[in-house]
C-alpha cells in the first residue's frame, strides 16, 4: 500500500512561509526539519509569501521600495 500524505491547514502553511522568510536558513534545512518535501514548500512560497516580512536585500523588496519612492 501507499504511503499516506501528510495534510496542512492554510495557517501552518503561512507560518511555515513567514518562518523562512525571517530566518537565515536554507530552504533545504527547513524542509528537513519540518519534515516538508522541497517541492511542496515552494508552491506554499509562491501562495503565501509576503514581501514586507523579507529583508530589504532581497532583490523583489528593493524593487518594490524602489517604485514606492517614485
Amino acid at each position: 500500500m501507499g504511503e499516506q500524505r501528510q495534510r496542512y491547514n492554510e495557517e501552518f502553511k503561512r507560518q511555515t512561509v513567514k518562518y523562512v522568510q525571517e530566518k537565515t536558513k536554507t530552504i533545504s534545512d527547513i524542509c528537513e526539519e519540518l519534515n516538508i518535501p522541497k517541492s511542496t514548500l515552494h508552491q506554499w512560497i509562491g501562495q503565501f509569501r509576503a514581501f514586507d516580512q523579507e529583508e530589504v536585500n532581497y532583490p523583489e523588496k528593493i524593487r518594490k521600495l524602489e517604485q514606492t519612492l517614485k
